[in-house]
């Protein structure tokens, strides 16, 4: 059983993704984390961002074991990732990475931007979680300020804007719902009713498989 959750950045997908997995004893896997993995890699080797061939060696060897969101969350390991995130090369190495994770028994749940389209594009179960711009800046800001940092809700909603003008516009690999994905807008949704949502359709797909 393949779960496939793809969604814009601050939407919930990945709380989604985590919860769904615990639920059913699957693997998770954040596919964003292995474009952050890489880049930091080249960072903390000193190696450019800008040569295709360099990144794409370093994709290839990233732990998907040994990811740590912690350490990865970091802006300046983001900004670096969304540089290297549009080399075709890179995302080839890393997709290969990730289906070859989407095989593990007994089940995996999958979240990112090409996940239903291009990772995993035959999984039983897609979703696609989404929310306004506004309401996942709001989210986004409110993160920030209770872990104890500060922001500026404008500049985080520039940011969310650009983020999505750049996954949606993107040649390779643009973020947009599959043709066969459930949409869950989560703007005037709780966590626990979009899992409750997810639930249903994941066990009538159980059900189906069974």
């Amino acid at each position: 059983m393949i779960i496939a959750i793809d969604g814009p950045a601050a939407a919930g997908k990945g709380t989604l993704a985590r919860r769904i997995a615990e639920t059913y004893g699957f693997h998770h896997l954040d596919t964003g984390l292995t474009y952050r993995a890489t880049a930091k890699a080249l960072l903390d080797a000193g190696l450019p961002l800008d040569d295709e061939a360099i990144a794409e060696g370093m994709a290839r060897k990233v732990d998907l074991a040994g990811l740590d969101r912690t350490v990865l969350s970091r802006h300046e390991i983001g900004e670096a990732a969304s540089k290297i995130a549009v080399m075709p090369s890179v995302r080839r190495a890393l997709v290969e990475a990730q289906r070859r994770f989407a095989e593990k028994a007994p089940g995996t749940v999958l979240d990112g931007r090409d996940i239903g389209t291009v990772v995993c594009p035959g999984a039983p179960v897609k979703l696609y979680v989404t929310a306004s711009a506004a309401v996942r800046a709001k989210r986004r800001h409110e993160e920030i300020v209770e872990a104890g940092g500060s922001a500026n809700y404008d500049a985080i909603f520039e940011d969310v804007k650009r983020r999505d003008e750049r996954d949606m516009g993107r040649t390779d690999s643009p973020l947009k719902p599959a043709e066969d994905a459930y949409l869950l807008d989560t703007s005037e949704m709780s966590i626990e009713a979009a899992f409750q949502t997810a639930k249903s359709i994941i066990d009538a797909a159980l059900s189906r498989n069974a």
